[in-house]
């Protein structure tokens, strides 16, 4: 098990914030909630209630994923933006650096998904008892080892884009848990970015977006 050593610079950066929301451009290798052990009280939630008494999680990004992840600042705030994501009305964009490049531009992926058990935190495809998971990917530049893509999930099971990049023969490189070899030793971190966010403003209706450059 990985020792566990949050980035404290930058501590909290703040890409987008109103009277009814706060985003946060996480970074890689900060939790997004406490663990079970006071040694994982260290998370964005924590950091964000310093800052926001107020601040609630409506959503988690992985441990490994940077990029962006918005808190209500209420409580209502946090049953409508959580009713957003339920329904699938939250616009969520990623990038990733995969090892390789498929043979084709852009597709979708429609596998599901469930827990692994003998090796959670792992993810694996199982067709018959995984919930579905829907990711829709697009090359955006390839070079003589790695692809960037783009990566626009439509449902948000654990491990999604992770599991199903590696579906597709192409881990995400860095990737601690599905990476092996040259794609693990690749980067020294999992390299993926939640790079846009849209959403409904839980006051009055109108619609957000939030865009951040990958790292």
């Amino acid at each position: 098990m990985r020792a566990y050593r949050p980035p404290h610079a930058p501590y909290l950066p703040i890409a987008y914030m109103d009277d009814e929301v706060l985003v946060i451009d996480k970074p890689s290798g900060l939790l997004s909630v406490p663990g079970k052990t006071p040694d994982l009280d260290d998370c964005v939630e924590a950091r964000a209630k310093a800052l926001l008494p107020s601040a609630h999680i409506v959503h988690r990004l992985d441990m490994d994923t940077s990029g962006l992840i918005i808190l209500a600042r209420s409580k209502a705030g946090q049953r409508d933006l959580s009713k957003q994501f339920e329904q699938r009305e939250i616009a969520k964009t990623y990038m990733a650096i995969i090892w390789g490049g498929p043979d084709a531009d852009e597709g979708v992926i429609d596998l599901p998904l469930i827990a692994d058990w003998p090796r959670r935190p792992l993810q694996k495809v199982c067709h018959e008892t995984g919930k579905k998971a829907v990711t829709h990917w697009q090359v955006v530049r390839r070079t003589a080892e790695t692809s960037l893509v783009r990566l626009k999930p439509e449902t948000g099971r654990s491990h999604q884009l992770r599991v199903h990049m590696l579906s597709l023969g192409h881990p995400i490189i860095g990737d601690p848990f599905y990476a092996e070899g040259d794609a693990l030793a690749a980067s020294p971190r999992l390299e993926l970015h939640a790079t846009e966010l849209g959403w409904r403003c839980p006051g009055d209706g109108s619609q957000r977006l939030v865009t951040i450059p990958g790292p």
